[in-house]
């Protein structure tokens, strides 16, 4: 008999602080109280926030920060994103850390217009939005307004795991509780939403469960859950929607 899968998940919500190098131990502390085993979703752009008249600066900054990154993971994955620089172009890149390497790594598709993104960032190609496979267990990833874009949920479907880091704006929190829980209902799988806990943004981290089980953080910066691949399994038994 095969084993199921399980590990636990962890959503943080923290504040970003203009300074990048507290956002950054503000991040290790965070993760070094994970499990050892943890799948770790941080906030959007938590390193530095959008930062947009210091793009060199936090473009420089990311290379750096991930290798700290790197030598406190340990057996974790970590999902989050940063800002990078390619060729003149700037990217909003998520990136999957694990074991000193890079798993996985995608630019953000839609930018908000609303928050002027698209006048700093330049958008990465859809085509990029694919899910990975760490250890058995399929993982995508959305980033903050990509959530409202249903096309884009479809390239999730068979993800095991979806993680959803953002920065989503306070005025539209329920917004964001409402999406997040359908897309793990739709998808039938867990899905980890980590919100930064800034004034102008929701602070709604959670953990989602196949079978629409929610946990919010309610003030905490570390969310804990688990991933049981036997949950998802089940749910995609009990009500066969066609995903695979």
């Amino acid at each position: 008999m095969t084993t199921s899968k399980s590990r636990s998940i962890v959503s943080l919500c923290f504040e970003t602080h203009p300074d990048f190098h507290t956002n950054l131990d503000r991040l290790l502390g965070l993760i070094e109280h994970s499990a050892e085993d943890a799948i770790v979703v941080a906030p959007e752009v938590c390193l530095s926030g959008f930062a947009y008249e210091r793009f060199e600066e936090a473009a420089a900054f990311t290379p750096m920060a991930i290798e700290r990154l790197y030598r406190s993971l340990g057996n974790r994955l970590l999902i989050l994103t940063a800002i990078a620089k390619e060729g003149e172009a700037f990217y909003n890149i998520a990136y999957a850390l694990h074991n000193g390497s890079i798993l996985h790594r995608q630019s953000k598709t839609k930018l908000f217009a609303l928050g002027a993104e698209h006048d700093y960032f330049s958008p990465g190609e859809e085509k990029e939005l694919t899910p990975f496979v760490f250890e058995g267990i399929k993982i995508g990833i959305l980033i903050c307004f990509e959530l409202r874009f249903k096309t884009l949920w479809q390239q999730m479907e068979g993800c095991d795991i979806i993680a959803v880091p953002a920065q989503w704006g306070k005025l539209r929190s329920d917004h964001f509780v409402t999406l997040t829980n359908a897309l793990a209902l739709i998808n039938q799988c867990y899905v980890i939403a980590s919100d930064a806990d800034n004034p102008d943004t929701t602070g709604m981290s959670g953990i989602i469960t196949p079978f629409g089980g929610e946990i919010r953080n309610n003030g905490s910066a570390l969310l804990t859950s688990h991933f049981e691949e036997r949950t998802v399994l089940s749910m995609r038994r009990y009500l066969n929607v066609g995903i695979e």
